[in-house]
């Protein structure tokens, strides 16, 4: 009988063990999930087309205002409400091209207001005459880079916005309505994307 009892212990042994075994190392391990790619829409004009994350609105009545009297045609894509929502950032923000025909100088700071210097900044085959500015108004920051394509004609340029209120003004978490700061670095990234898939057509 004892050996019937010590052979079934054995087995169970030998059982648990494989069990183990297969647990730790025989079973592969679960693929990690991809994100998927947006999808894409294209715009283009007879000078340039752009691809975009179809989840950004179109306006391709867009005209920069900030010079008094002299806006600058170009078209715009404003951000995903998905990326605006619960966060700081405001439904304004987005990437847009503009051109101005008659440039002499193809710089970013013939795009902005204010006495700002342009530096160059190349990207690939693509070199920049990129401007930045930042600005702050009754709790709202308003950052803007624009990157001229140098030698484009007419004059094109990109032009990131980003429109925000002051975090501190918002409930924080754990407070009703909280409110968390948008991911400047993320937005960044994404407006880059957009930026590089400019073509600019001869």
């Amino acid at each position: 009988m004892a050996k019937y009892f010590i052979g079934a212990i054995v087995i169970l042994i030998i059982a648990i063990t494989g069990y183990y075994a297969w647990q730790n190392f025989g079973a592969a391990p679960a693929p990690s999930p991809t994100p998927e790619a947006p999808i894409m829409s294209t715009y283009a004009t007879s000078t340039f087309s752009i691809a975009y994350p179809s989840t950004y609105a179109l306006d391709d009545t867009y005209a920069y205002d900030q010079f008094e009297g002299k806006p600058i045609a170009g078209v715009k894509f404003s951000v995903p409400i998905a990326m605006i929502e619960g966060t700081n950032l405001s439904s304004d923000s987005g990437i847009s091209v503009e051109w101005l025909p008659r440039a002499k100088k193809c710089t970013g700071d013939i795009y902005i207001p204010a006495n700002v210097k342009a530096l160059e900044l190349t990207v690939g085959s693509t070199t920049y005459s990129v401007a930045t500015t930042t600005g702050a108004a009754a709790g709202n920051i308003y950052e803007e880079q624009v990157f001229a394509v140098k030698g484009s004609s007419p004059c094109t340029a990109v032009r990131y916005l980003l429109h925000s209120g002051n975090i501190g003004n918002y409930p924080q978490e754990g407070e009703e309505g909280a409110v968390r700061e948008f991911d400047r670095a993320a937005l960044l990234r994404e407006f880059d994307s957009i930026r590089d898939a400019l073509v600019l057509i001869p």
